[in-house]
């Protein structure tokens, strides 16, 4: 049990930090919470070192085979520690300047991220659902946090309501599964399914049951329905935490289920995920050009980047799947950084969350008029950027699988999809600033951002080292 307790170190540091907080908060007076955020970014940042402390040279399997510490867990874990660490610095910086800062907030968030490490290194179906439901429940709460706003409380009811659903999918496919092959444990249901064929096509049902859950979670089409309403409608800071470190999450729950557990399902798996994709692709890019609300359009992007994420999986190899891996952490990346532009813009009573609030921002400020370049030139697929190299791996792998068609398919729903970043471009630098109000950030804001934009092309000019990360955790 020692040895169990020891593979699962840093979620049980977290859980007892997070605890911590919850005790810290509930007796602070402070109004800006100071004590309780600068606890939780210590939190996140003892755990990304015992991550890395006790990063594993082989995998190790404990608690009756429901936890596995590898190299893929232990990637993603650190990934999406340091990623809610920067998430906490731009929310913290949204929630103290539209006056609406609550400790709750960072309490929640660490128990979101304990339920995504649990989700990282899920060896079972049923921790598998425990972590989604930590993390779950932990994003309800986070979205309705602002009880004065309809619309937050709108969307976290939609959120909610469609989350449920999609849950009862998820256990649904857990019963039959576990009904037919007896077991939880994914290398158990995979040796099952080796073995007996017999019941296949139930099976399949099954599968299918799980793909939605992962779909839901992922934001994919036509499970889509609550990403642009949650997005719009979430604070900022909700919004920006609900786009990066949970998509690290449910890929890892994807390469749980799919590749760990139902990998000998390939062929089903693969025609289901490839209408998946391209539903995800069109969707996302087309109706995100007629958007002027840029959350709703990030938020029609990520539907059409999901697609592009289950490529790396259709191709069906390691190198495929650490294709998808380098993907979701290049979006990650974009991802924060483009929402952490738009708390770098708002102020009290004001959130520049629409597309023509970019209007001039070269004349406010040229420096960050580039830093937003170099996000919409990364999400767009633009050489010499991260995302440019992002996509070029999945298609690389789907090339090399024989599936070229898709692979053109999927070229033309990228350049569909440059144009609204492009537009924002245009905005920044052709079109006239309609104010000309100076940019209140804090120093630590100001700096984390240029380093995050920085961070974009400098990767994107050394690929090979995020590359040579995700091969090595995953085409063991």
């Amino acid at each position: 049990m020692n040895a169990d307790l020891m593979i699962a170190i840093p979620e049980i540091t977290l859980l007892a930090l997070a605890c911590l907080v919850l005790v810290v908060d509930a007796y602070s007076k402070d109004p800006l919470h100071l004590l309780s955020y600068w606890i939780t970014q210590a939190s996140l940042l003892i755990t990304l070192g015992l991550v890395l402390y006790y990063f594993p040279e082989d995998a190790s399997i404990a608690f009756h085979g429901s936890f596995i510490s590898d190299a893929m867990s232990a990637t993603l874990k650190a990934f999406i520690c340091g990623i809610s660490f920067i998430v906490f610095l731009y929310s913290h910086e949204y929630l103290k300047e539209h006056q609406c800062l609550k400790g709750e907030y960072f309490v929640l968030g660490l128990f979101a991220v304990l339920g995504m490490m649990i989700m990282a290194s899920a060896y079972s179906l049923l921790s598998v659902y425990l972590g989604l439901e930590l993390l779950s429940l932990s994003l309800y709460a986070m979205v309705a946090m602002q009880r004065t706003s309809s619309s937050a409380s709108e969307a976290a009811m939609k959120y909610f309501v469609l989350g449920a659903l999609a849950s009862g999918m998820l256990l649904y496919g857990i019963s039959m599964i576990y009904g037919l092959t007896g077991s939880l444990q994914l290398i158990t249901i995979a040796d099952v399914i080796n073995v007996d064929s017999a019941n296949r096509m139930y099976l399949v049902y099954g599968m299918i049951f799980l793909i939605i859950g992962i779909a839901f979670k992922l934001g994919a089409a036509p499970f889509h329905m609550w990403v642009p309403d949650v997005y719009q409608g979430a604070p900022t800071s909700v919004t920006l935490f609900i786009s990066s470190a949970p998509k690290l999450a449910a890929f890892a729950m994807a390469m749980r289920i799919l590749v760990d557990g139902l990998l000998p399902l390939l062929s089903d798996w693969q025609s289901i995920l490839m209408i998946l994709a391209v539903l995800s692709m069109a969707i996302g890019n087309i109706i995100a050009i007629s958007q002027t609300n840029i959350k709703r359009m990030l938020a029609y992007s990520t539907i059409a980047h999901v697609g592009f994420l289950f490529l790396g999986f259709i191709a069906g190899t390691a190198t495929g799947f650490a294709g998808s891996m380098f993907y979701i952490i290049s979006y990650a990346l974009m991802s924060i950084g483009a929402f952490g532009m738009i708390i770098l813009l708002g102020r009290f009573g004001f959130e520049a969350d629409m597309l023509d609030d970019f209007k001039g921002l070269s004349e406010r400020s040229p420096w960050f008029a580039f830093i937003m370049l170099c996000f919409m030139f990364s999400m767009a697929g633009v050489p010499p950027f991260l995302g440019f190299w992002s996509k070029w791996f999945v298609l690389k792998e789907l090339v090399a699988s024989g599936f070229v068609v898709l692979a053109a398919v999927a070229v033309v729903f990228s350049i569909i999809g440059a144009y609204y970043y492009l537009r924002i471009i245009k905005l920044m630098y052709f079109d006239k600033p309609d104010s000309m109000t100076a940019i209140k950030a804090s120093r630590q804001m100001r700096f984390v951002l240029s380093i995050n934009g920085l961070a974009i092309l400098v990767l994107g000019l050394i690929p090979n080292i995020l590359m040579s990360l995700c091969l090595s955790a995953l085409a063991g």
